[in-house]
């Protein structure tokens, strides 16, 4: 049977790295920044939990490191466009670029390897229920982010800077603080993120592992309006797509086309949704 609860549960395996990726940029999203550097930012937080899980022989410090490590790298972005206000597409390019050069770099220079490190020393996250604590995490996430952004004096006040500014800053918020505060919690999220894909659904570290996850994690943002629940729902589409790949895999698919199965999911629910908003507006400016 090709639906089954081994099925759901390779889903969410597949769905946490890109839900705690795409949550964090909807938190920029709401503040006014656009965040495309989410696939760096998982890449460091891939090496630097894999790294300090082997070295210290703690995942949760591996997770801990992973976490601060993505959001240091993430300054590059909120001083980039917030204190010099620079391109924030440019500058998102740039760290994803950065980040599979030097994890790279580092792999070799720290672990004296290239492609691939995994050692059976390395300690992976422990399985609760069949899925990492990470997982149960970004759920909790989910909610508290929904609350925040709807009921809380801060998520408001992020609102408001994301969409108005100008206005904000007359009623005594600063807009630099707010944006510099949501990158900041979006690098700890994807630092999450990819210590969940190197400690909790693999325990290794090959180059570029993340492989377009924190594509499709925009992606997802889009597709949920940087809404937290709608965020959910797109990243479990996806999720069920990676899933759905592996199992035509054993099932004897060729592995490249297995593997395109996200992106093809991906570009599918982009046309559908670029689709419907256009067949919208031009109803909207006849009711105007």
């Amino acid at each position: 049977m090709f639906l089954d609860s081994d099925l759901l549960m390779s889903a969410l395996r597949a769905l946490t790295p890109i839900l705690l990726a795409a949550l964090g940029g909807a938190v920029c999203e709401r503040a006014g920044v656009f965040n495309i550097g989410l696939e760096g930012m998982m890449l460091m937080g891939c090496f630097t939990a894999v790294a300090t899980s082997w070295f210290t022989g703690s995942p949760w410090l591996g997770v801990l490191a992973a976490a601060l490590a993505a959001a240091a790298y993430s300054l590059i972005l909120a001083v980039g466009t917030v204190t010099l206000r620079g391109d924030a597409v440019v500058l998102g390019i740039a760290m994803n670029l950065l980040a599979v050069g030097l994890t790279s770099f580092l792999l070799r220079t720290v672990f004296g390897v290239q492609g691939t490190f995994d050692d059976p020393s390395l300690l992976g996250l422990p399985l609760v229920g069949g899925l990492s604590p990470l997982a149960y995490l970004s759920w909790a996430a989910v909610a508290v982010a929904a609350v925040m952004l709807s009921r809380h004096v801060w998520g408001l006040r992020l609102r408001g800077v994301g969409e108005a500014p100008d206005a904000a800053a007359t009623l005594g918020v600063s807009p630099a603080k707010y944006k510099y505060a949501a990158v900041l919690v979006s690098g700890v999220l994807c630092g999450l993120a990819g210590a969940q894909l190197a400690l909790g659904n693999v325990t290794l570290f090959t180059e570029n592992m993340t492989a377009g996850r924190g594509w499709i994690a925009v992606v997802a943002v889009m597709l949920g309006r940087a809404l937290p629940l709608g965020v959910l729902l797109a990243a479990l589409l996806f999720g069920l797509a990676e899933a759905a790949g592996f199992r035509l895999q054993g099932l004897g698919l060729p592995q490249q086309a297995t593997d395109a199965a996200p992106y093809v999911v991906t570009l599918g629910a982009l046309f559908l949704t670029t689709a419907r908003r256009r067949r919208t507006r031009p109803s909207t400016g006849a009711a105007a």
